[in-house]
């Protein structure tokens, strides 16, 4: 997974209404109710059946740490899709994104001002449609530069273009480098 889908990942965890389920067991029991069978979630772990059971009933309950976090993963993207969707949703039609990075921003620009690409600290508000877009292309398959791109094309008419009232000449915005990217929506 690319930076930009860990932060719709990230987005998505802290629209939660409920915590998850904390017990291993109970967490496991989530598990199967979703999957529907125990050899189901052995598959998706990457454990025996047996120890799947094992773990529902409470034999075992201290698993290796790398299967306790491939166990929080699968419960984590299971957890309250019907939230998730709606927020989404919402994001997509209405609301927009809060999009909040460190990178470097190139950019083309009009001979006799400067296009060199340099580290900026920026939290903007994308109109819906990036966020349908980004959404959109994230369910396609797309790759982590291409929901760049969508991002940096997002900068460009609300950050540097300031929608249409400044930097008319700019064609071109990149992001690269990116230390940090955070979204909330």
């Amino acid at each position: 997974m690319g930076e930009i889908d860990n932060a719709i990942e990230r987005a998505d965890q802290e629209a939660f209404t409920r915590q998850p389920p904390k017990t291993l067991q109970a967490r496991i029991n989530f598990l199967v109710k979703q999957l529907k069978t125990t050899r189901a979630v052995a598959a998706e772990i990457g454990v025996s059946q047996r120890s799947v059971e094992r773990y529902r009933k409470g034999e075992r309950k201290h698993p290796p740490q790398a299967i306790a976090d491939r166990i929080d993963t699968a419960v984590r993207a299971r957890w309250q899709p019907q939230v998730r969707k709606r927020r989404r949703k919402q994001a997509a039609t209405t609301r927009g994104i809060t999009v909040e990075t460190r990178a470097r921003f190139g950019y083309t620009a009009p001979i006799g001002t400067t296009d060199d690409g340099r580290f900026r600290r920026l939290t903007v508000h994308l109109p819906a449609v990036y966020a349908q877009r980004l959404f959109n292309a994230r369910d396609a398959g797309a790759s982590d530069q291409q929901m760049r791109q969508i991002i940096a094309e997002g900068f460009k008419d609300v950050y540097f273009q300031d929608g249409g009232n400044r930097a008319m000449g700019l064609t071109d915005v990149t992001l690269n480098d990116i230390d940090y990217l955070d979204l909330d929506y």
